[in-house]
């Protein structure tokens, strides 16, 4: 039996997926993998700002055809990459234990941590969410936006005179590059993406034979997490266009989830949490969404 699974052709999405396929082959020795690269609109647009060359499925709209036009079985995204309808014919499969959720700094040599920084230091990100967390903490900071994969944006501390950048916990730790970050952004400074850190693996619907072998590398609490923040995201109408953040904790039979929301230019953030039984995350994150959407349009006015 041979599974064709497709990925990105980052470094970062190669690695995640090479995981992935190396987790299955653990339990499934007698099948053969294959990886095939897709590129998506994400990757061949480079210069451009996200959130003006379209929303959310700029990195899986490409992949998502191949799965429903049969040429791959499975697809490995990162979670935090899915828009939050998913196309007829498609569902998400299982979903690995989730990688630290957290946002790192990557410093200039000198530098330790956020407070280390000096006056009017300049941190790239091509991400509102954290653009608008960093300028709540320190309103000083000149955030200057940047694009492209990891290694690219390491690279710009350099070529643009940056004091820094920030990234992902999760992608530095899947390349290995934990020697490169500087300090890990605490959650009551910067709340994750939604989903951030979890992979997605989808597939066609109705084919169970494959559900069954992928079911090896479920994990429960990243399953429920993941449904509580993209539940949130959705009540939100989440795009690239306004920071959005969302981090579900789950201890036990209890989970709490934080949710935060902003408008367009920074202006207006709402911060909120709700905690509850473990077995109402959905609903939480749904309950959240609308706590402080209604907060926003009270500030709008």
């Amino acid at each position: 039996m041979k599974i064709v699974v497709g990925s990105r052709g980052s470094k970062l999405a190669l690695s995640q997926t090479n995981w992935v396929v190396d987790k299955l082959k653990e339990n499934n020795p007698e099948i053969d993998f294959e990886i095939k690269i897709i590129k998506t609109k994400g990757d061949k647009i480079q210069n451009i700002a996200l959130e003006k060359i379209g929303d959310k499925g700029l990195f899986v709209k490409e992949i998502e055809e191949a799965l429903l036009n049969k040429e791959i079985d499975i697809a490995v995204h990162s979670m935090k990459d899915m828009p939050s309808d998913v196309p007829m014919g498609l569902k998400f499969s299982c979903i690995p234990k989730r990688e630290d959720a957290r946002d790192v700094l990557i410093l200039r040599e000198g530098y330790n941590s956020i407070d280390d920084l000096p006056q009017g230091a300049k941190i790239g990100t091509g991400s509102k969410r954290r653009k608008y967390q960093l300028l709540r903490y320190r309103n000083d900071l000149n955030i200057v936006a940047i694009r492209g994969n990891v290694d690219t944006r390491i690279r710009k501390i350099d070529e643009e005179n940056l004091d820094g950048i920030v990234l992902a916990a999760a992608g530095m730790h899947r390349l290995g590059l934990y020697d490169k970050i500087s300090c890990y952004i605490p959650v009551e400074i910067m709340i994750p993406a939604p989903s951030q850190g979890a992979l997605c693996i989808q597939i066609r619907e109705n084919e169970e034979d494959l559900e069954k072998i992928l079911k090896c590398i479920d994990h429960e609490n990243t399953r429920l997490q993941v449904k509580a923040e993209r539940a949130f995201l959705k009540g939100v109408n989440g795009s690239c266009h306004i920071p959005i953040g969302a981090l579900c904790e789950i201890n036990g039979d209890k989970v709490v989830i934080e949710g935060l929301l902003g408008n367009e230019d920074g202006s207006i953030i709402v911060r909120k949490s709700i905690s509850g039984n473990v077995d109402e995350c959905e609903n939480l994150g749904y309950k959240l969404s609308q706590i402080i959407v209604e907060e926003m349009r009270s500030f709008e006015g």
